[in-house]
C-alpha cells in the first residue's frame, strides 16, 4: 500500500489524540506494572524542600526516573545517594504532561544490607567519631545502690523479671519506675525525655536501668536513635543498658557504661547477691577471729617471756646493783680527789719554798738587814751613797731601827771610818 492509498482513506483507520494515546499508555503501564522489584543504582539525586526525592535508577542497559513522596521519605532509615545500588519495589506512573513515565517508589533498601542496618551501621560510625563509646568514659556502678531508676514500659515483662532478681538478690533498694514507651514511632523520644527527668530529680539515684525484653530489630530500634544514644552519654547517673537482645548490639548498649544482657542480667550487676555477701562476710570473720587469736596467742607468749626475765622477778636486784656502782664510783671519786689533793698541796710546798727562798724576809732571817733614808724608798747599797747626818731605816727580820750616820767609814782602801750612832726605836 502506498503512502497515498494511507492518507486517502483516514475513515478506515481509528485516529487518537495524543492525549488518548497517552491515556492508553498510561492504563496499559500502571494497570500492568504494579508493585514491581527494581534493582539499580542512584544517580541524579536530589531532595528539594519539599521533602520528596527525585532520583535516576539505572544499569549497564538503561535507566528509569523514579520518584519518592515526603511520607515515604520520612520513613528512610537511610540516607540516599549517588552511586549507591538499591532494590525498590512500587509502582510505573506515567506523567502525560511531559509524556514520560517514572516509577513511584514505595519501599527502598539497599542492595545487600538492609536498611536498618546500614542506618544503624553509618549513626554508629558518626557517633564513634565523636567519642562516645570510648571506653575511658565510662564509669563504674556503685557497689551498694539505694536508689536505682528503671526506663522502661511499666506493663512489660522486663520490669517484673528485673524487679523479680532485685527481690531475691537484694531487698535493701528502692526502684522508681519510669514509664515510657519502648517501641514505636515517637517512643526515643519520650526514652530520652525519661533519662533527662531522671537527672533532674532532687533525690539522689545511684544508677539508671534502660531497656525492655527481647523483639526484633524493628521492635528494637529506638535504642539505636541518636536521641536515646545521646541522652544516655549525657547522663550524670551511671547508665546500664538492658535491651532484651543477646545477639544485636544496641547503640544504647555501646554508649551505656554497663551492657546487661536482658533486665534480669541487669539486676544481677546492678546489685550484690545476698548470699554472696553473707559468704563474703563470713569469710572474713573467720579471717578476722583467726587473726585476732593468733594475735592474741602471740601476746601471751611474750608476755609469758617477758615476765620470766629476772627484771620482772627480782626488780631490785637491779636498783641494788646500782647502788654498789654508785658506791664504787664514790669511793674512787674520793681517793682520785684525795690524791689530785696532796699532789696539789705538794706541789705547793715546793712552790712555797723556792718563793721563800727567793723572798727578802728570807733573807732577813738569816741575819741580813735593808737600810734606806727615811725620806727615801731605795735601799742603800754602798756607804758612798750616804752623808753624815742621813737619818736611816735599818730593817732587820724582826723589826726596825732609825739611825743617824755619824761618820762614814770608807772600804779598807779608803779614808778611816767614822762612827755611827744608832737611834734604837
Amino acid at each position: 500500500m502506498s503512502a497515498a492509498d494511507l492518507f486517502s482513506a483516514p475513515e478506515q483507520h481509528q485516529v487518537l489524540s495524543v492525549g488518548d494515546l497517552t491515556d492508553q499508555i498510561k492504563g496499559v503501564l500502571e494497570g500492568t506494572f504494579t508493585g514491581v522489584w527494581v534493582a539499580g543504582e542512584i544517580s541524579n539525586f536530589s531532595r528539594p524542600q519539599s521533602g520528596h526525592c527525585y532520583l535516576t535508577l539505572k544499569d549497564d542497559r538503561a535507566q528509569v526516573r523514579a520518584v519518592i513522596w515526603r511520607a515515604t521519605a520520612a520513613r528512610l532509615r537511610f540516607d540516599l545517594e549517588d552511586g549507591l545500588e538499591v532494590i525498590c519495589q512500587g509502582d510505573i506512573d506515567v506523567y502525560a504532561p511531559r509524556g514520560s513515565y517514572q516509577l513511584v517508589i514505595r519501599q527502598i533498601e539497599p542492595k545487600g544490607i538492609g536498611a536498618l542496618e546500614l542506618a544503624l551501621r553509618k549513626l554508629r560510625e558518626r557517633l564513634a567519631a565523636e567519642g562516645l563509646f570510648a571506653p575511658e568514659r565510662k564509669r563504674p556502678l556503685p557497689r551498694f545502690p539505694r536508689r536505682i531508676a528503671f526506663v522502661t514500659s511499666p506493663s512489660g515483662a522486663a520490669i517484673r523479671d528485673f524487679l523479680e532478681v532485685l527481690r531475691r538478690r537484694w531487698r535493701g533498694v528502692h526502684v522508681l519506675v519510669v514509664p515510657t514507651r519502648v517501641q514505636g514511632e515517637g517512643a526515643s523520644r519520650e526514652i530520652a525525655a525519661a533519662i533527662e527527668a531522671v537527672n533532674r530529680l532532687p533525690v539522689e539515684i545511684d544508677c539508671l536501668v534502660v531497656g525492655r525484653g527481647g523483639g526484633s530489630l524493628e521492635d528494637l530500634w529506638c535504642f539505636n536513635e541518636e536521641p536515646v544514644v545521646r541522652a544516655i552519654h549525657a547522663s550524670r547517673i551511671p547508665v546500664i543498658s538492658a535491651v532484651g537482645h543477646e545477639i544485636d548490639v544496641t547503640l544504647s548498649d555501646l554508649v551505656a557504661d554497663v551492657r546487661a544482657l536482658t533486665p534480669s542480667e541487669a539486676a544481677e550487676r546492678v546489685v550484690p547477691s545476698a548470699e554472696e555477701v553473707a559468704a563474703a562476710l563470713a569469710v572474713c570473720q573467720r579471717r578476722l577471729t583467726a587473726t585476732l587469736r593468733g594475735m592474741a596467742t602471740s601476746a601471751r607468749a611474750r608476755l609469758t617471756n617477758i615476765s620470766a626475765r629476772r627484771v620482772f622477778r627480782r626488780p631490785f636486784d637491779h636498783i641494788h646493783e646500782l647502788l654498789q656502782q654508785l658506791d664504787e664510783i664514790s669511793v674512787r671519786s674520793e681517793r682520785v680527789i684525795q690524791r689530785r689533793l696532796g699532789d696539789a698541796r705538794q706541789r705547793t710546798d715546793r712552790m712555797a719554798a723556792h718563793l721563800d727562798s727567793l723572798s727578802p724576809l728570807g733573807i732577813l732571817r738569816r741575819g741580813y738587814s735593808l737600810t734606806r733614808r727615811v725620806d727615801d724608798v731605795a735601799v742603800v747599797r754602798d756607804a758612798a751613797q750616804l752623808a753624815v747626818g742621813d737619818r736611816l731605816v735599818t730593817r732587820f727580820a724582826s723589826g726596825q731601827a732609825i739611825s743617824r750616820v755619824e761618820e762614814i767609814v770608807a772600804a779598807p782602801d779608803a779614808a778611816p771610818a767614822r762612827k755611827v750612832e744608832d737611834e734604837k726605836q
